[in-house]
């Protein structure tokens, strides 16, 4: 049996016990879980709005540093991906 079969077989058990409810149980439920979404909604919302508000309003303009540099003054060697011949010297292709 593959997967697909037994999340198919999952799915329809859980519809068929779904169905079994009552339906007051069943609104009852469709409602709690209603209210779940909008509370974590809105906490969601908020949430944003206070992170963008405690923004800071300006941006810092620098120049843009050169990583290269960078590895030249630890005295490491920096070896570029281009200057590595990943060829086969045998055939030359």
């Amino acid at each position: 049996m593959n997967l697909r079969t037994k999340i198919e077989n999952r799915i329809n058990d859980l519809d068929d016990c779904w169905r079994e409810l009552p339906i007051k149980k069943q609104r009852k439920y469709t409602i709690y879980f209603f209210l779940l979404y909008t509370i974590l909604t809105l906490i969601v919302v908020v949430n944003v709005c206070v992170e963008t508000g405690e923004a800071d309003q300006e941006v810092a303009i620098r120049h843009i540093e050169n990583p290269v540099e960078k590895t030249e003054k630890s005295g490491l060697i920096a070896k570029d991906s281009v200057s590595i011949n990943l060829k086969n010297e045998n055939n030359g292709k």
